[in-house]
């Protein structure tokens, strides 16, 4: 039986604009019920609720979070998710103020992502280039296009085949929340692509919508063979299996552009990144590496 917090109408109301108007995905939606359920929990345990809750409610809150040895990190989530919560109350006219809108979240430190150096990066490709046959073209399509376009690998697992029909390009990405965007492609994985799909190939697979079809339930390639094959491949080009994955592969994309002088906001479309704050973590990473050059300079005091 669903609670009251649960089916509460400001919740549900709250949840329906987050799917139809933001396009948030399925697992998003079930978070935030959850992080809303739990806060709604609280405030009945001290006689308020949704529409009475404030400032110092809310700040008490973030306090038995703590005291329940919650992570700083679920801790800035949940007030993530009340500040649009209340946001959405006070433009609907549900409230007459957003009592998050004076709080202050806990400090959330975020580990800068692992990447790879351009030059591990081409020893990457090279690796990919020194086998030949059906499958080594189609590993060198998957770790082109990866690097090329910084492509999540759910994304890159699940292209479909007439993404890259017509102009070949650009890609045509349908991403998180089913955002759409388009990912230009460089030379080389053009003509990676170009070599794959030349490929003679089975009815099976011809008939089949996907770029990368496998015999999976999906019928496409699964992340994890994904992976599989990029830390083989690492280990092949001579790196250490651990510092090789896909989704290292994008972090090395997006610094990569950005060291060479790319736009903040065009790498923040390419990757799909809703919020420009979580691309902005790969100039960090690049000033982290500037510093430690300045450091071992010769005339560095």
């Amino acid at each position: 039986m669903t609670s009251p917090i649960a089916s509460n109408r400001h919740v549900e109301a709250f949840l329906e604009m987050m799917s139809a108007e933001r396009g948030s995905a399925r697992a998003t939606l079930i978070s935030y019920q959850k992080d809303l359920i739990d806060f709604g929990r609280f405030a009945s345990e001290n006689s308020s609720s949704f529409s009475n809750a404030d400032t110092r409610l809310l700040r008490d809150y973030l306090a038995s979070l703590a005291q329940r040895s919650l992570s700083s990190a679920t801790a800035a989530r949940r007030l993530a998710t009340l500040r649009q919560f209340y946001q959405f109350l006070f433009a609907e006219g549900l409230r007459s103020e957003d009592p998050t809108a004076t709080l202050e979240g806990p400090r959330r430190t975020r580990p800068l992502p692992k990447i790879l150096s351009e030059l591990e990066v081409e020893s990457l490709l090279q690796a990919a280039k020194e086998d030949s046959g059906p499958g080594a073209t189609r590993l060198q399509a998957l770790i082109e296009l990866l690097y090329s376009t910084g492509l999540r690998i759910s994304e890159l697992a699940s292209l479909p085949r007439a993404s890259v029909r017509g102009d070949a390009r650009v890609l045509l990405v349908s991403g998180k929340g089913g955002r759409e965007r388009l990912v230009p492609l460089s030379e080389p994985a053009m003509a990676a692509v170009e070599a794959y799909l030349k490929l003679g190939r089975g009815v099976e697979q011809e008939l089949s919508p996907w770029l990368f079809p496998s015999a999976s339930k999906r019928g496409h390639i699964t992340e994890r063979r994904c992976s599989q094959l990029i830390k083989q491949l690492g280990i092949k080009a001579g790196l250490e299996p651990n510092r090789v994955s896909p989704h290292v592969l994008r972090h090395a994309f997006a610094s990569h552009l950005l060291a060479h002088g790319a736009d903040l906001r065009a790498v923040q479309q390419m990757l799909g990144h809703a919020d420009i704050s979580t691309t902005q973590i790969y100039t960090h990473v690049l000033q982290e590496r500037l510093d430690a050059l300045l450091r071992h300079h010769p005339l560095a005091d």
